[in-house]
């Protein structure tokens, strides 16, 4: 028995649930725009919770403390670079829209800045931000004041070691020490940060942890924790944490998949239907067709066949990870709607010889071409529809992983896009 096809009628249709994909949907239902948002949101669990604007430029081995002067750098240096589209003021504007948003939701962040913070990784190295979480925002504090500060993690938790953190950071942070305590009720064999995270939402299992975690700070009143302060509302976790140690505390990413991720993933699938944004989670779009009258999403769950109808479609399909390039024997291709790819001339061009090579590798470049209302160019470098636009790291002439811009590129891109698809959707309405 063939099930009937469910349809939804909508005016932007959004493909894609990574960060590009839900910066955009925060900003269309902000415009008051009609969304649909597909796809699958998995690789946000891989994301640490900091929002990078700006961290390196390529090839230089200085962080950068001034993100916004690097930006008026990389539009002359590198024109075509997806940041290099868009205004400091427009940066500036999605950064305070999205994290409004995650504030609304729960997650509050610290506001964009002038300069980047400099904040812990997993490892106990350092790295430049523009926007943290507010749960952590006391580690960069105390680490730039030198306070006393105990780093406590779990027995028998993976991704996350306290003595790690303090031999890295040792020599700069020298009142840092650590302690290893088992976490309430959770004793013997392996503990999952997401395990206790959620744990951490009952009020007696935070009394126990508050009452551990006072025994072990000894002189400290700074104490950094692997980020497990819950999974819904960090910062009412957080704030009763505080209440019941008396102490400061902060939390510290774990090596992903790991909590801050999840928080946000969670958080938006829960947030944006109450925004009016219809969300057919963890499906991918298996054909996506565009004409003069519309866009038309093809896709399927256990229920049966979905299409969308769109007036308008954002293409935020990511890399490779997400699927939205695909790399193959005889180059890279888009496999949605076959876009053209920039990308090197030959498989024996995607990899430099040494890994760690400061220029990186020119296969982290590849991308789709976009116009000024980042719009995709198709072949012979003509428009591919007025109603399809991109966002995100699916496009060319960047290596967000190693200048540390990856959620700078979706934000901002995914702000302009949504602008862009707003003024063809009021001019042909």
């Amino acid at each position: 028995m063939t099930e009937p096809t469910r349809t939804f009628v909508t005016e932007l249709a959004v493909i894609g649930s990574g960060m590009a994909g839900f910066a955009a949907s925060v900003f269309a239902a902000e415009r008051q725009i009609g969304t649909v948002i597909t796809g699958n949101s998995g690789a946000m669990a891989y994301t640490t919770g900091y929002l990078d604007l700006l961290g390196r430029v390529d090839g230089a081995a200085q962080a950068i403390a001034d993100p916004w002067q690097a930006l008026e750098q990389l539009r002359l240096a590198q024109p075509d670079h997806p940041l290099g589209r868009v205004a400091g003021s427009d940066i500036r504007r999605a950064f305070e829209v999205f994290t409004a948003a995650l504030a609304e939701s729960g997650i509050a962040y610290t506001p964009a800045g002038e300069r980047n913070v400099t904040v812990l990784t997993p490892a106990g190295t350092l790295k430049q931000t523009l926007c943290l979480p507010a749960t952590m925002a006391a580690g960069p504090q105390a680490l730039a004041a030198q306070t006393e500060c105990v780093i406590v993690d779990f027995e028998g938790l993976k991704g996350f070691s306290g003595r790690e953190l303090v031999a890295n950071l040792g020599r700069r942070w020298p009142g840092l020490r650590t302690q290893r305590i088992a976490f309430p009720d959770l004793r013997g064999g392996e503990t999952y940060a997401e395990v206790m995270a959620r744990s951490l939402e009952v009020p007696a299992t935070r009394e126990k942890l508050a009452a551990m975690l006072r025994r072990v700070a000894g002189t400290a009143q700074v104490l950094g924790l692997p980020a497990i302060l819950g999974m819904h509302r960090p910062d009412r976790v957080h704030a009763e944490m505080q209440r019941l140690t008396g102490l400061t505390i902060f939390e510290i990413p774990t090596m992903p998949p790991g909590v801050p991720g999840v928080r946000l993933r969670e958080l938006l699938e829960q947030a944006l239907p109450k925004k009016g944004v219809t969300l057919i989670a963890q499906h991918r779009v298996s054909r996506l067709s565009l004409d003069a009258a519309g866009a038309t999403l093809e896709l399927q769950d256990s229920f049966g066949p979905i299409r969308v109808l769109a007036r308008a479609v954002l293409l935020a399909t990511g890399r490779f990870l997400s699927g939205g390039l695909a790399a193959q024997a005889n180059g890279i291709h888009e496999p949605l709607l076959d876009l053209p790819v920039t990308q090197p001339a030959g498989r024996g061009d995607w990899y430099r010889e040494r890994y760690t090579d400061i220029r990186g590798h020119l296969i982290h470049r590849a991308g789709i071409e976009v116009n000024a209302d980042f719009q995709p160019m198709g072949q012979g470098g003509r428009l591919r529809s007025e109603r399809l636009f991109a966002a995100g790291s699916i496009l060319a002439h960047h290596d967000w992983i190693r200048s540390r811009s990856g959620a700078g590129i979706a934000v901002a891109t995914a702000y302009k896009a949504v602008e862009a698809a707003e003024r063809f959707l009021r001019k042909s309405s």
